[in-house]
């Protein structure tokens, strides 16, 4: 069996083992009130997310499975987040709303490009950067309980825009992929 179609690697393990932990933040954000650990928990998870891939990457272990699995992984935390701090921060309904909109329809098309195509593609540096500013938007969020309105909401904004730029060019490139079968 060649690596690209393994399942159970030690990366898609750590994918699986930041799914875990969204209930655990939830818990302790909502249930707890412990915010400081909820940050640090996400801190957590977010290394893992960087460790999965620095492991893939670095022992072979890039699989077919962990390409789609990781952000699944990293949505699923993000929106888990942003239901969290929508509560309080009623702004952040919009990049909440944003990003289930994007990976439904982004995650429709990927699935028609893999169906017609076979080709399994990874993250653009786009996907990347929106995915650091939520990680950071939502650690300053959880981290510093009094973030200024204003604060909250230019990084709100500037994840919102990010996001709305990633969702564009993946969009782009899905749709070259189903025209051309090339990118």
């Amino acid at each position: 069996m060649k690596r690209k179609h393994q399942i159970l690697t030690i990366p898609n393990l750590m994918s699986l083992f930041r799914l875990c932990l969204i209930p655990l933040i939830v818990w302790l954000y909502h249930k707890k009130e412990m915010y400081g650990l909820a940050a640090f928990t996400l801190v957590v998870s977010g290394i893992t997310d960087v460790a999965d891939g620095i492991v893939a990457r670095r022992f072979n272990m890039v699989s077919n499975f962990g390409k789609a699995f990781d952000p699944v992984a990293d949505k699923l935390t993000q929106f888990a987040m942003l239901v969290c701090l929508a509560v309080r921060f009623h702004w952040i309904l919009v990049p909440m709303c944003l990003i289930l909109v994007k990976e439904i329809l982004t995650g429709i098309l990927k699935m028609a490009v893999i169906r017609k195509t076979g080709i399994v593609e990874g993250a653009d540096w786009h996907g990347k950067v929106t995915t650091v500013l939520l990680y950071i938007t939502i650690f300053l969020h959880l981290a510093w309980y009094e973030i200024p309105d204003v604060w909250s909401i230019a990084l709100t904004a500037l994840c919102t825009a990010m996001m709305l730029i990633s969702f564009i060019l993946y969009g782009i490139r899905n749709l070259k992929l189903l025209k051309n079968r090339k990118y």
